[in-house]
């Protein structure tokens, strides 16, 4: 039996800490979602999530998909398409979605939220409203009013499900080598031909209809990404006939054994141009970053579950003695593996990285509606920046640091966390794919370091260093975060340094940052990290929280354990890139 329970005090906590009501719930479109409703949503979707999906993500993982050759219709395990309509009946597919078109129009922090809950019940099953929610967005930004007015009202209710189809047999990160066509017609539609793999969704009998976002060529369009065009393709056209995209085939998978992964085949298949021609890769990179957000969100949600069942293995495991033979006869508890400083060491870590990814996360749900709404310019600047800078981060950090607090609960558990009588070993398999979806996490570091830091002459990194200077000053008015605010201090100063080597050797040598991307991602990561728990810890000592002990406590740790680790990757960093570029192919 898997075991989670919402963690809806912690997210209660982190909202506060972030001063939600003020922050958002005073911007004009969310002031029905103050705090007490924001968290009347939650609670609602914890008990779905909960009493739902969570009983069946097992299921899903054992049975998998059906998949009918004849018709290429695909089939998901029993149960989930009533779970789909409950989330349906109770508005939450389109909870996110702009107002105007029948969604709930809930701010994005709040979509954060429900990402986290509903990836750590079911994460084959997250997939489907995430894709789709990415497709409202990029058609909110870049589609004409009458296609809004078409297609939207459709998928924020749920009535119909959205899918991205981009990569193609021949190409995957390059997008510029896409081959599918998409050949003009009178009536101003465009029939499209060509092959899309690994489409998530791209099947299945939740809705009886599918519109797919895709990525073709028109006949006259020029070489490489500059040649790409957006469309949507749905499933079923307006008289209710079968469109020519069908699913010839469902990738076998280490894990979400119950999220199709679909060949996508198109012949002659009627699409509709969405924004300008050859302008694709705009509307694209609208439902990507947004996707990719998400995706550092099943990290934390995750690892969530995974501490959750760590923790009650620990509790429950008698082996050994304690350390105190005092305490051993005293407590009956005593005797469990809790008393030994490694396990306390494991679940730690996860506790303390996943608290400030959760913070990290929020604050950017909170920056995104502060970049669309807030009435003063260079607040939305400001916020616009600090969304773009953290996005990068988010989806590489928290999905490596996801799959690595997975193992570590694994390994809380001994041998039995190897078995499926625990269920990490699933979330283990279901994670995995999150470090090569939406962009490689290598290609999210060459984002950072090749177009982030140097963007609008290095402004975005200037915003963040303003941000965390300024808590940084609030904390050290107290005693107790000194710790905290010393090794804070030193992150900034390592990743301030090697900044300034990437930005010295870089011009000359493009070579030197793509060789460094990686780990300096990480160094930024932490470093944004210890910021997000100075906030964290600083709201627990000004706010007199009921469990302000425990908060220091955390942060402590975080301060002794973790961000030291800023340390290692400076000096990745500063490794001659020879060590790697040196050996010639034949020495691999």
């Amino acid at each position: 039996m898997q075991r989670y329970t919402a963690p809806l005090n912690e997210i209660r906590y982190v909202l506060k800490a972030l001063d939600y009501d003020q922050e958002v719930a005073s911007l004009k479109p969310f002031q029905d979602f103050d705090l007490e409703m924001a968290m009347a949503i939650a609670e609602t979707v914890a008990k779905i999530c909960q009493d739902q999906l969570l009983p069946l993500n097992r299921v899903g993982d054992e049975e998998g998909l059906k998949f009918n050759p004849e018709d290429g219709s695909v089939t998901l395990p029993d149960g989930f398409r009533e779970a789909y309509q409950t989330l349906v009946e109770n508005g939450l597919m389109g909870l996110t979605g702009p107002a105007k078109y029948g969604a709930a129009g809930a701010p994005e922090t709040l979509g954060i939220v429900f990402s986290e809950i509903l990836t750590a019940t079911n994460k084959s099953f997250s997939m489907a409203p995430g894709l789709t929610m990415g497709l409202v967005d990029a058609l909110n930004h870049h589609a004409s009013e009458e296609q809004k007015e078409e297609y939207l009202p459709k998928l924020v209710t749920g009535e119909w499900t959205g899918t991205m189809c981009l990569t193609e047999p021949q190409c995957g990160t390059d997008l510029g080598l896409i081959s599918s066509k998409a050949v003009p017609q009178d009536d101003g539609s465009f029939k499209l031909t060509g092959t899309k793999i690994w489409i998530t969704f791209g099947e299945h009998n939740l809705t009886d209809n599918i519109l797919h976002f895709v990525l073709a060529r028109t006949p006259d369009a020029p070489e490489g990404i500059r040649g790409i065009s957006a469309f949507v393709v749905p499933k079923l056209l307006d008289d209710g006939s079968r469109n020519g995209i069908f699913c010839t085939g469902l990738e076998e998978k280490m894990g979400i054994h119950a999220s199709p992964t679909c060949v996508m085949t198109m012949e002659d298949a009627t699409g509709y141009m969405i924004g300008e021609p050859n302008k694709g890769m705009r509307s694209m990179f609208t439902m990507m970053n947004m996707a990719r957000l998400y995706v550092g969100i099943e990290g934390i949600g995750l690892s969530e579950i995974a501490y959750q069942t760590a923790l009650a293995f620990a509790k429950e495991r008698r082996q050994g003695r304690s350390l105190n033979q005092e305490r051993q006869e005293t407590e009956e508890k005593a005797d469990t593996i809790l008393v030994h400083p490694d396990v306390r060491r494991m679940l730690l870590n996860v506790k303390v990285t996943t608290q400030a990814l959760r913070v990290l996360a929020a604050m950017v749900g909170v920056e995104v509606e502060k970049s669309r709404h807030h009435e003063d310019e260079k607040v939305r600047q400001d916020a616009d920046d600090f969304v773009q800078l953290m996005t990068p981060l988010i989806k590489s950090y928290g999905t490596e640091r996801g799959f690595q607090n997975i193992s570590e609960a694994m390994q809380v558990c001994g041998g039995a966390g190897y078995t499926t009588d625990w269920d990490i070993e699933q979330y283990m398999r279901d994670e995995r794919i999150a470090m090569i979806y939406e962009g490689t996490n290598h290609i999210q570091a060459l984002d950072l370091v090749g177009r982030k830091l140097a963007l609008h002459g290095g402004r975005l990194l200037q915003t963040f260093q303003a941000r965390a200077m300024g808590e940084l000053q609030k904390c050290t008015a107290h005693d107790e975060l000194n710790e905290l605010c010393g090794e804070f201090q030193k992150a900034a100063g390592r990743l301030m340094e090697v900044t300034m080597m990437l930005a010295q050797k870089g011009p000359s040598d493009p070579e030197v940052a793509a060789a460094v991307a990686s780990n300096y991602l990480n160094l930024f990561a932490l470093t944004a990290m210890g910021y997000a728990w100075m906030r964290l810890a600083r709201y627990a000592i000004e706010s007199e929280a009921s469990d302000v002990e425990t908060r220091l406590k955390s942060a402590r740790y975080f301060a002794q354990m973790i961000l030291p680790e800023t340390g290692l990757y400076k000096k990745l960093c500063e490794a001659d890139k020879a060590v790697m570029m040196d050996f010639d192919e034949e020495e691999f």
